[in-house]
Formats: C-alpha cells, structure tokens, sequence
C-alpha cells in the first residue's frame, strides 16, 4: 500500500449535500481541479468513500 494519495476535485459542489461539502472542505479541496495530498490511511479512505463521486484519487 502506498504511502500518499493524491486527490483531486473533478466535480462541482452545486446540488450536493452539507455533509458532502464539509467533507470536501475537511479534505482540503476548494475548487474544480484542485489537487491536495494526504497520508494514505482508514480516515482519509473513509472521506473519500463518502465523497468518491466528486473526486479523483492517485496513489503515489
């Protein structure tokens, strides 16, 4: 398992549920195509489960 994910916001956040959007803020993503990395661990996998239609994720 990697160490680093790469994570990128591929869609808007019109039309999407509060705890969607706190999600995305907690992951650190602003806008359309910003990218952040993370530690790859169960929390972060557990965010990006709830918000997987909206972003992009690379193992690096």
């Amino acid at each position: 398992m990697s160490t680093k994910l790469q994570i990128t916001l591929t869609k808007s956040l019109i039309g999407t549920k509060p705890a969607q959007r706190k999600t995305i803020e907690a992951l650190g993503l602003r806008k359309v195509n910003h990218t952040v990395e993370h530690a790859d661990n169960v929390a972060v996998r557990g965010a990006i489960t709830k918000v997987a239609h909206l972003v992009t994720v690379k193992e690096i």
